[in-house]
Parts: structure tokens; C-alpha cells; sequence
């Protein structure tokens, strides 16, 4: 099984460059593409929704993944500890709004779909809990808006539920399903957006373990394949 691993940023990648000693295979419109092992690859596509969905083209079309994880940090709408994981069930994209021409909030157009869901999300849990990592389920909110908390933040939560909310999982999963292609998400908490008394960006934190995380569930999903 063939395996791209998205990242949003260059500095999200870092840790999985270095231990592994990635190579760059390639850069394309901005993107990069690294060799982390043999069957598993890495994409830096950029922040946002518009670079992921190009990003995820350019990998898909280019090296034809069997499947897409996305990684990388997420705020969340409960109050955990930085750094907690959390293994995504779908993706809304809260930003989007056609409800003027009737549509339901968050309907995608073309592809007619509100909330995009993952992949074998069972095989992925069985995955996570081989690694022996706690983590949370839930499903994600992207749009192009550095979520903090206030009245955004309060309507995204009461509107879709989400568990959390970040700028590049919907994309990339509208894209995978447009392609037919596998996608899985897994992410880390950067920030809590409600229950603390000061609101703490920590990307540092976050990204403390995610890396081995992912390359953890990575061969955990191999072996679950060859079950």
C-alpha cells in the first residue's frame, strides 16, 4: 500500500525529515515532495484550503497514493491537554454558506456532500490502539480562518459539533473523494478554543510527538493490511 502523508507546513515536517532522513524527491508548484521510506511519502502543500486541495491533487496524479493521511495540528473545542491526538471520523467545511440558494449550511457544491468522511475508519482505530496512544474521535471543521475563540468560534461548535477545527482536512478529503482515493486524518492539539481562562497557542507541544505518532499508525495500518 502506497502511503502520502500530508502536511500543511514545512516546519510540521521537520521532525519526520530529520529522523528519517526524507528525501526530496521533487518540487511542483510550490509543493513538495519527500520519500520517507519506501511506499510512504510526505507533501508540504501550504495553509488553507486552496493549497491543500492543490497539493492533494499534485500528489494523487503524480504518485497515485492508495491512500492520503492529513497531519498536523488542529485547535480543539474541548478542553484537553496540549497534545492530545485525535483520529479525525470526517471533515465539514464550515466556511462554506450557499444556504441563500436553499442548501443546507456546509453543502459542498458539485460534490453534493456536507460532511466528508474518512476512510475505514474502523481499520484506523484498530490502527491507533496498536500503537498504544490515547487519542480522541470526532470530526473535524476546515476553512480558511485561524480559529480562536468568540462568536465565529461559538456558531462553527454549535452548528457542525465538531471535536475540532483547523485549515486543510475538508479540502484534502473533498479532493480524495473526487479522486476516489483512501484519506484518514490524524491530528494533534495545538489549542483548546473554550474552558481555559487564557487561550494558548502550542505548536511546539503539539508537534512534540506527532511524528512518530503517525509513522507508528502508518505500520500498524500495514499490518493490519496483510491480516
Amino acid at each position: 500500500m502506497k502511503i502520502a502523508l500530508y502536511y500543511a507546513m514545512p516546519k510540521e515536517i521537520d521532525s519526520l525529515l530529520s529522523k528519517h532522513e526524507g528525501k526530496c524527491l521533487q518540487t511542483v508548484g510550490g509543493v513538495s515532495f519527500y520519500e520517507i521510506k519506501k511506499d510512504v511519502i510526505a507533501v508540504t502543500g501550504g495553509v488553507g484550503k486552496v493549497n491543500a486541495a492543490m497539493a492533494t491533487q499534485l500528489c494523487i496524479s503524480l504518485y497515485a497514493p492508495d491512500l492520503v493521511i492529513d497531519c498536523g495540528v488542529a485547535g480543539c473545542f474541548e478542553n484537553v491537554d496540549i497534545g492530545t491526538i485525535m483520529l479525525a471520523e470526517g471533515f465539514v467545511q464550515h466556511d462554506v454558506d450557499t444556504t441563500g440558494c436553499g442548501d443546507p449550511i456546509g453543502l459542498v457544491s458539485t460534490v453534493n456532500v456536507v460532511r466528508f468522511m474518512t476512510s475505514d475508519f474502523e481499520k484506523a482505530k484498530r490502527a491507533m490502539d496498536k500503537t498504544g496512544i490515547a487519542y480522541l474521535c470526532g470530526m473535524g471543521a476546515t476553512g480558511d480562518w485561524f480559529a480562536k475563540a468568540g462568536e465565529r468560534a461559538r456558531f462553527v461548535r454549535d452548528t457542525f459539533h465538531p471535536l475540532f477545527i483547523e485549515m486543510e482536512g475538508g479540502a484534502v478529503a473533498q479532493v480524495c473523494l473526487r479522486n476516489a482515493t483512501r484519506f484518514m486524518a490524524i491530528k494533534s492539539v495545538s489549542d483548546c478554543l473554550f474552558g481555559n481562562d487564557r487561550y494558548d497557542f502550542n505548536f511546539p507541544m503539539a508537534m512534540r510527538d506527532l511524528n512518530d505518532i503517525v509513522m507508528r499508525f502508518v505500520d500498524a495500518l500495514g499490518v493490519s493490511d496483510e491480516q
